[in-house]
């Protein structure tokens, strides 16, 4: 296990760091000049970034090609980023591409080049984090399929090794979370929660891996984290309960509080909305500290290299160390935060099937208890 992580660590590394640092540096060594100085800025956000390509671990200047589907002045076009590596423009038809460059406002985007001025199609190319979510959906499948095909198979046999895992995991987020929160509706919303918590515990862990298929850092994305939040969000609030539409325009508060200045409505609503600002924030900002404390210890090694072989030989052995706790952390994160948000959108989804004839009936059992004594 701890040469495996030994291993991704020094994936990491190549895969983190230009190739061209190492011959820059060499060069510079040969020649007595000094060589670029190192932007651990521009290489963290390249790194989480998405991208046209899959990056090669060992070798920065080649990347696995993915399809750019871009719709220009003159319609549709669909070719390999690689014609537009290392700078490159192609020519499709009559229509000129490329990749804009690092002073452009475009930087990292295709760009279309109309009269010699760059110009932004609409871009909807299958890019490093869009085949990521494809390949996280396909793995989510296949990992349902698992468990339905084996107690199709088997009946209510316990399954073992990888199924057994996958049913461990189905019934302690169902009896675990699910039904204690949602009771007599468990089945009606499980099927949305169980794949929501699937799908960010496989992008959190493929995130780890730097290698293909994985090193796309999905959960860091705000984008990928705000459409899960909004789903929750439109879950919520589409199958919510009268009951829990009068509490929000009408809540059992002294009536100074609604009318005639609506305080409380409002404060009800900016908590509508808040909820999955909430759960956007919480999984994007942990995965993506996660995944910069890494990328940050790595940088560390050519930051101090400067400084001497015996600095940099002990940076080297402290980045490494450290690198290591933090991914077996990462990998506990990874599934706490798939839980975490399995489990507020399970609370949000209880408080709006709430009903008022369940508040009368606690109500009456209060007031018998009352009478009793």
């Amino acid at each position: 296990m701890k040469k495996l992580l030994v291993t991704l660590i020094l994936a990491l590394v190549a895969a983190v760091l230009p190739q061209h640092i190492f011959a820059e540096e060499a060069s510079g060594a040969a020649d007595g000049s000094q060589s670029e100085a190192l932007n651990p800025k521009e290489i963290i956000f390249e790194h989480l970034g998405d991208g046209y390509g899959w990056e090669v671990p060992f070798n920065h200047h080649k990347r696995i090609p993915l399809p750019i589907i871009v719709i220009g002045k003159d319609g549709l076009h669909c070719f390999s980023s690689s014609r537009l590596a290392h700078g490159e423009e192609y020519t499709d038809g009559n229509a000129t591409f490329r990749i804009a460059g690092k002073d452009s406002k475009y930087k990292g985007k295709v760009v279309e080049i109309v009269d010699g001025e760059e110009y932004r199609p609409w871009d909807i190319s299958i890019t490093k984090n869009v085949c990521a979510l494809i390949i996280t959906v396909l793995l989510v499948i296949w990992s349902v399929l698992a468990v339905a095909r084996w107690h199709k198979q088997m009946g209510h046999k316990a399954p073992r090794k990888f199924v057994g895992a996958l049913e461990a995991l189905v019934t302690f987020i169902y009896d675990g979370v699910i039904k204690p929160m949602l009771k007599d509706r468990s089945m009606k919303f499980a099927p949305y929660l169980l794949t929501v918590f699937f799908f960010i515990l496989y992008m959190n862990l493929l995130g780890l891996i730097v290698i293909f298929p994985g090193g796309a850092n999905l959960t860091g994305n705000i984008a990928v984290t705000l459409v899960l939040s909004i789903f929750t969000f439109l879950i919520t609030n589409i199958f919510g309960t009268k009951h829990y539409w009068k509490d929000i325009f009408w809540p059992d508060v002294p009536l100074w509080l609604k009318f005639p200045i609506p305080i409380m409505p409002v404060i009800e609503l900016f908590g509508v909305i808040t909820k999955p600002a909430a759960l956007t924030v919480r999984l994007f900002a942990n995965m993506m500290g996660g995944h910069m404390i890494v990328i940050v210890l790595t940088l560390l090694i050519f930051i101090f290299a400067v400084m001497g072989p015996i600095v940099a030989g002990a940076t080297t052995v402290v980045s490494v160390g450290f690198s290591i706790f933090m991914l077996l952390i990462d990998v506990l994160v990874s599934f706490i935060q798939a839980f975490v948000f399995t489990m507020l959108s399970t609370l949000f989804i209880s408080f709006a099937q709430e009903h008022h004839d369940k508040h009368e009936e606690e109500h009456k059992a209060e007031d018998s208890k009352a009478a009793t004594a």
